[in-house]
């Protein structure tokens, strides 16, 4: 192929599909304790369970978009190699990443007339914008050009479903999410909310229930609901704040309810996205019929 395909860190793919892909990540950056961390750094470990741990412990984290000096090179490194280039980023609902990189690629674009360079607003978030580039990624493995995977992307990114749950409606209160009433308040009630990525990329609770478990079963509620049949042909990924156990039970509940071998892939929420939504977020995502 003669294009590469370049994401953000907040895709919160494994390392090893990175890899098999040869994907290109932009590390967004992430502040705790007078220090500055890159949330991906690609042949090194990002010690996740030790991050949710300090969160636990009262370490407040905030967030900040890739280092732009440091994009501009990757992107200028791929185009001089005679490669075209598509960017697959972070919902511009939720952060400013999208835009920065998109300015910086309309003007690459005018300096290296001569390349294909395109961009695709996932209006997703952690591994449904990383589902969106694995199946870019697919494709582009099995032939498809640069413009082929675009399109595609661009006609079914609205069908990519996002559902999560938070165990601590503290950090979501920090970042705006929920109201200090709400927040305290369900806390005290053991309410906890489902939510998900509405079409304009943008978080939104949609109900409240009381329990870790009947959250995570409504996670699956939703999935029964809307999820493209038959759900053995497509790939499922579950991301977790530190709470492998809720994550894996979330993927029993799948197996047993549709009775087939579903392809489910786990893996932690990285800090940027993990900062916001703290320990004990679980996030499903999966091809449905709509979003919501």
């Amino acid at each position: 192929m003669n294009y590469a395909i370049v994401t953000d860190s907040s895709s919160n793919l494994p390392e090893y599909m990175i890899d098999d892909f040869d994907l290109h990540v932009l590390p967004l950056t992430f502040m705790g304790n007078g220090m500055q961390y890159q949330s991906y750094l690609k042949g090194q470990t990002t010690d996740l369970k030790q991050f949710y741990t300090m969160m636990r412990e009262g370490v407040e984290f905030t967030t900040s978009l890739p280092c732009l000096a440091s994009s501009e090179q990757l992107f200028e490194d791929l185009l001089k190699k005679g490669l075209d280039v598509l960017y697959i980023g972070f919902s511009s609902g939720l952060s400013g990443t999208f835009e920065a990189i998109d300015i910086l690629l309309r003007s690459l674009a005018e300096r290296y007339p001569e390349r294909t360079i395109l961009s695709v607003d996932t209006l997703a978030a952690s591994a449904g914008e990383g589902l969106l580039v694995w199946h870019a990624a697919k494709r582009a493995q099995a032939g498809a050009d640069i413009q082929e995977v675009h399109a595609w992307l661009e006609e079914n990114k609205l069908k990519l479903a996002h559902w999560f749950t938070v165990d601590d409606l503290m950090h979501l209160m920090r970042g705006g999410r929920v109201g200090a009433v709400s927040a305290y308040a369900g806390t005290m009630l053991n309410i906890k909310p489902v939510m998900h990525v509405d079409d304009d990329g943008h978080l939104i609770p949609l109900e409240k229930v009381r329990g870790r478990k009947k959250s995570l079963h409504a996670l699956v509620d939703h999935m029964e609901k809307t999820v493209t049949h038959p759900v053995n042909e497509q790939l499922v990924l579950i991301t977790h704040g530190d709470c492998l156990e809720d994550a894996q039970f979330v993927a029993d509940d799948i197996r047993k309810r549709f009775n087939e071998d579903v392809e489910i892939v786990i893996n932690y929420v990285d800090p940027v996205i993990g900062a916001h939504t703290g320990p004990g977020v679980v996030a499903l995502f999966f091809f449905a019929e709509h979003r919501n």
